[in-house]
């Protein structure tokens, strides 16, 4: 089993270390130009991609799901029928959001409240970002399609080509021809259809001879789609979700200034990279308990559910103390301003918790991902993120003794981020304690 979950696991650590590359590289460029206000631009311009594509995270997670229990059964035909249901909602819906990308930008900024310097430059970014929306949500299908397949190797190709186009493009753009935020979204740009085009020669490379077992009239029948927009609703709401917690996390820190909004852009930077480590795992999970719940082998999804969160385990130990040993250096290198690096330091200890917080949340989403078991993954992330908001939102303590507000103005970021971790424990033990009765399935 170990042998199985490291096959799976390399090759997605490998490509998920350098999916943050693509902000990570990002963010060391504009670190180093003459205002802050460039860091804060990339965190509002991620800000606001993460709020259109995570509500087509269903198309990764969903077709990984369905792909995976599908390749259980060996049911080839189920396998294109997924993959041409995905992709066609793919299409449809990144030409969706180009056609209503000023409208949807208006939107976007009533709710961003950033600097008009920040602002600007955020829109400068997304208009030309917006454009990759064909790929990045083919992307996620391609993706999500080769982890059900129990190929996590073609993803990592396909990542590792996507950050050496944005390293080169992104560098070119930006020291040869002075492009400064523009030149950094056109790498970033250039890196997204590089992706996807190498997604589609990797799978005429290996899958080419399952096209004779595509029934376009069963894939897009009605109620086929029916059921696949169904099954993924509850996957859809539960990125509501999630994009609701990062977009008011980003907001409050926005609410404090740029040097704090830059300050947390830096230290989420160290949560984004430990994230895209232990999903490695997390597809791991997705291709291993979808297999087997497929094929009905409860008894060795059990076992495979035991092994990973091992595994999870380390990972968290190793992460912990990587941070508290190097994190602050880490931090360093993103950027040379010495007001953001001082201000890191002061809630630089909420970071060293995100691992021990975190590991079980991610490690479970795979889980019922590859169990197809999306209600459950949506009632965690709904109670986590009303937790968030109960604790972020309520009105200050008042000191039984002297009357004084416990939550002053000048905590308000620790309270943020006290709300954010909150967060990633809850999604773990409730995703745990819904799946006990399933978990304790076996043949």
């Amino acid at each position: 089993m170990n042998r199985a979950i490291l096959r799976l696991a390399a090759p997605s650590i490998v490509s998920n270390i350098t999916v943050p590359l693509l902000g990570l590289v990002d963010v060391a460029i504009t670190g180093h130009f003459d205002s802050t206000a460039y860091i804060g631009a990339i965190a509002v311009g991620g800000l606001i991609f993460n709020m259109l594509y995570w509500n087509f995270g269903f198309l990764r997670m969903g077709t990984s799901g369905l792909t995976a229990q599908a390749y259980g059964r060996n049911d080839i035909a189920g396998e294109m029928r997924i993959l041409v249901q995905a992709l066609g909602v793919a299409i449809v819906a990144s030409l969706m959001l180009i056609l209503l990308m000023v409208p949807i930008e208006k939107l976007i900024f009533l709710f961003i409240d950033a600097s008009p310097q920040v602002a600007e430059l955020a829109a400068k970014y997304y208009k030309i970002v917006l454009m990759g929306a064909p790929a990045m949500l083919g992307l996620y299908v391609f993706n999500g399609w080769f982890i059900g397949m129990q190929n996590t190797k073609y993803p990592m190709f396909i990542a590792i080509v996507m950050n050496v186009v944005n390293i080169c493009a992104s560098l070119i753009l930006v020291y040869l021809f002075d492009m400064k935020i523009e030149g950094v979204a056109l790498g970033t740009l250039i890196a997204q259809y590089a992706g996807v085009g190498i997604a589609v020669a990797l799978w005429l490379r290996r899958y080419r001879g399952s096209i004779k077992f595509c029934r376009l009239g069963e894939a897009l029948n009605l109620q086929e789609l029916r059921n696949f927009f169904t099954l993924n609703s509850a996957i859809f709401f539960r990125t509501l979700c999630l994009i609701s917690v990062t977009t008011i996390f980003t907001w409050v820190g926005g609410k404090q200034g740029d040097t704090i909004l830059a300050v947390n852009t830096l230290l989420m930077q160290l949560f984004t990279i430990f994230s895209y480590i232990l999903d490695g795992f997390a597809y791991a999970a997705e291709s291993l308990v979808g297999r087997y719940t497929g094929a009905m082998e409860f008894a060795l999804r059990r076992k495979s559910i035991i092994y990973l969160f091992r595994w999870s385990t380390l990972v968290m130990l190793i992460f912990t103390f990587a941070y508290l040993i190097a994190g602050q250096e880490f931090l360093s290198l993103l950027t040379d301003n010495a007001e953001v690096l001082h201000r890191s330091t002061r809630y630089f200890y909420w970071v060293l918790a995100v691992p021990l917080c975190g590991f079980a949340a991610f490690l479970w989403d795979g889980i019922l991902i590859g169990a197809t078991a999306t209600k459950e993954m949506f009632w965690a992330m709904f109670v986590a993120a009303i937790a968030f908001f109960a604790i972020l939102f309520l009105p200050p303590i008042l000191s039984p003794d002297s009357g004084v507000k416990m939550w002053s103005e000048q905590y308000n970021n620790d309270r943020l981020w006290l709300a954010f971790l909150t967060y990633l424990v809850l999604r773990g033990v409730v995703q745990h304690i819904l799946w006990l009765p399933e978990y304790r399935r076996a043949d």
